[in-house]
């Protein structure tokens, strides 16, 4: 299996997992349809699926012109159940535990719901696609959910191996850091990733996305991310308050 991140946007990350055994591919969350078709022919793969993590269009906007390259039908597009109407070109929906093929590959899928109520995490071999819930030192904004519900997402996401790779939706690292940094200004943890990272000291909340950091492993944010080190939900709600208005 390959994983290769597709920056889009801003600051977004699709991402093309490729079964190497059958050359098939499927992207997660293409906000935009043309970075993916590029990369999937430097690659050399065949485009089969669209792995949604949830409905928002910085994640979803590339599937309609995605869909259409391919011809009707061509591709399953996969997200939550309950997102069948706001992800478009929508085939197949899914449950927490139910698998996804891709050519050899099978993609376990977690719900985890918080920053919106059908919110996904696919778990590929070591890799997990987290889209917004969990970021690399941060967790995405509870637009739909709520702070137990991401509690219990972000506390599910804790239990996989340390080694899994975190791959998330989006390049938040360095200013998540900084907030945490600034939050819990004597964590030792902290301070060497974000001086690892080149985040300016002393916190800045404009702090430049610089080069990718993707992935992060679990290991990383246990150590590091202070939404998923969070002890109750009301600890994480005033994190989640916290970083809103920072």
């Amino acid at each position: 299996m390959r994983v290769i991140p597709v920056p889009c946007l801003r600051d977004n990350y699709a991402y093309l997992v490729v079964c190497d055994e059958t050359g098939e591919a499927a992207v997660v969350d293409p906000s935009e349809a043309a970075p993916v078709l590029r990369a999937a022919a430097a690659a050399r793969v065949r485009l089969s699926a669209i792995w949604n993590t949830h409905h928002h269009g910085d994640h979803t906007g590339g599937n309609a012109d995605l869909a259409a390259s391919h011809g009707a039908g061509r591709l399953a597009v996969v997200g939550h159940a309950s997102d069948r109407g706001r992800i478009p070109e929508f085939t197949v929906g899914v449950e927490d535990g139910d698998e996804v093929r891709l050519g050899a590959l099978r993609a376990r899928v977690l719900h985890v719901p918080g920053h919106t109520l059908g919110a996904l995490t696919y778990l590929v071999g070591d890799a997990a696609f987290t889209g917004d819930t969990l970021f690399l030192a941060g967790c995405g904004r509870l637009f739909e959910g709520t702070p137990a519900m991401m509690f219990a997402s972000l506390a599910k996401l804790a239990t996989l191996p340390p080694s899994t790779r975190v791959f998330c939706g989006h390049e938040y690292t360095r200013r998540n850091l900084a907030f945490a940094r600034e939050a819990l200004p004597g964590d030792e943890n902290i301070r060497e990733r974000a001086e690892r990272l080149g985040v300016p000291h002393p916190a800045r909340r404009d702090v430049p996305a610089g080069e990718p950091t993707v992935p992060g492993t679990i290991a990383e944010e246990r150590a590091t991310n202070l939404f998923l080190r969070a002890a109750t939900v009301d600890a994480l709600a005033e994190l989640r308050r916290r970083k809103d208005a920072w």
